[in-house]
């Protein structure tokens, strides 16, 4: 049977050869989006997202990529500056 989500990353970019590209799948739209934030935390390559089988559309992908862009950006803020989620919400507007 086919996951819902799969998304299509890379470990680092390699500077003379195209970088290899792995896949995770998940049935769980949260679990896509965490899946996400680790790669963008991690700094590894976003490939794309599929959604059975299917690219997600350009706003659908982008809006994954935001939310995920944002929750590393709050957790970030809260830990350098040693503040709660809830000041950090408040002072700069990122929802964690």
């Amino acid at each position: 049977m086919l996951k819902k989500y799969c998304v299509i990353y890379s470990l680092a970019f390699r500077k003379h050869s195209p970088p290899e590209h792995h896949e995770y799948y998940t049935d769980d739209p949260i679990t896509c989006e965490d899946f996400v934030e680790n790669v963008l935390r991690h700094g590894m390559g976003l490939h794309g997202i599929r959604r059975d089988g299917i690219d997600l559309p350009q706003n659908e992908f982008d809006r994954i990529v935001k939310i995920a862009a944002s929750a590393v950006a709050s957790k970030l803020i809260c830990t350098s500056m040693r503040i709660k989620p809830d000041e950090e919400r408040f002072r700069f507007g990122f929802s964690s």
